[in-house]
């Protein structure tokens, strides 16, 4: 999480960057240590050091940093033939290293050479299991492919070796959604508000899967977390507020059995 100082701070550095005032390696470093993804930026003031011998010698053991930074960059950007000759100089550099490797798998995705890069991230898989970042990719690849059904399989594996991650746990959940397996979903929630109970945003989740599946103790259940997530927002999420009146309104003037409504409240 950025600071409001520290965009602050790293606004006013691109700007006199930007303006020729120098200070280009201190704004990259600033930009790879807060962990901001500002492609564009990167990939003109990072060519320009790299490009420069006297300023790239200068930078000593940082240049191979440098490289990596400017190559993702560079495949932000589709500026492949800059990706591949950073790519190069560290495969030159770094022979046989795992994370060099990842960047050469990357670099493939960013070629479109799907079946390519789903080859070298199992092969790397082979001699690190439980690298967290490659197995996120081979989601991300069967995504792009549009085989949801692939990704919710490769995510559940995941989920078995890493079962914290709350952005796998969302994710699995927005890939059910996606298949209308609401069920399936609402576990994935039920899971995120036991890790993290003071979160609105799963609890207003979790009611909309419930709301959507429907029978009574559902759209009961739904109505006290749309009512948690009111409270925990002070009465502000304006979706949770119609969440409320609607399933109210739905518990009122629906066609439930009053006898099996009040047996539930009690």
């Amino acid at each position: 999480m950025v600071t409001k100082t520290e965009e602050t701070q790293l606004n006013q550095l691109e700007i006199q960057v930007d303006n020729g005032g120098g200070g280009a390696w201190e704004y990259l470093c600033l930009v790879r240590n807060l962990k901001i993804r500002r492609s564009e930026k990167v990939l003109k003031h990072g060519s320009s050091i790299l490009n420069d011998p006297k300023k790239r010698s200068a930078l000593g053991p940082d240049e191979w940093t440098l490289n990596e930074q400017v190559a993702i960059a560079a495949m932000d950007c589709q500026c492949l033939d800059v990706a591949q000759n950073c790519v190069k100089a560290l495969q030159k550099k770094f022979p046989g290293s795992k994370r060099v490797g990842s960047l050469e798998a990357l670099l493939l995705e960013s070629k479109g050479l799907w079946g390519e890069a789903e080859e070298a991230y199992s092969s790397l898989l082979e001699d690190n299991p439980l690298d967290q970042a490659i197995h996120k990719r081979r989601v991300a690849i069967s995504k792009a492919l549009g085989k949801p059904s692939v990704a919710i399989e490769l995510l559940n594996k995941y989920l078995e070796l890493f079962m914290a991650d709350h952005d796998a746990w969302r994710e699995l959940a927005e890939l059910y959604l996606s298949l209308q397996m609401y069920k399936q979903a609402a576990f994935c929630y039920e899971e995120l508000i036991l890790s993290q109970p003071t979160v609105p945003l799963y609890h207003l989740a979790y009611a909309d899967v419930l709301y959507t599946i429907g029978g009574v103790e559902n759209i009961i259940s739904a109505r006290k977390y749309y009512a948690a997530t009111i409270d925990l927002t002070g009465g502000k999420n304006t979706r949770a507020l119609l969440g409320i009146c609607l399933v109210s309104s739905l518990l009122y003037y629906g066609n439930f059995h009053r006898s099996s409504l009040f047996a539930t409240d009690r």
